[in-house]
């Protein structure tokens, strides 16, 4: 698996938060915090796979490969916590 990638199972999480538009706080492998809606996963434009999350109204794109941890406060959820 190259750098630019995450591994299936995890990505699987990633999807199911978007399929189901959970509430998600990510920490980033630099320790940044971010809070928001999960929408989508998309490419860049360099080719790497981006979460697309939901921020006051404000749409973030966060490459996968930065995750660290991804925990879900959305009630009832598939699954609370994943780390990466």
């Amino acid at each position: 698996m190259s750098q630019n990638a995450i591994s299936c199972e995890l990505h699987d999480f990633v999807e199911v938060a978007c399929m189901y538009t959970y509430q998600l706080k990510l920490i980033l492998k630099n320790e940044q915090i971010l809070e928001g809606k999960a929408l989508d996963i998309i490419n860049s434009a360099d080719k790497k796979e981006c979460l697309v999350l939901e921020t006051n109204g404000e749409k973030q794109h966060i490459e996968l490969t930065q995750l660290a941890k991804m925990e879900v406060s959305t009630p009832n959820a598939k699954f609370k916590e994943v780390i990466f």
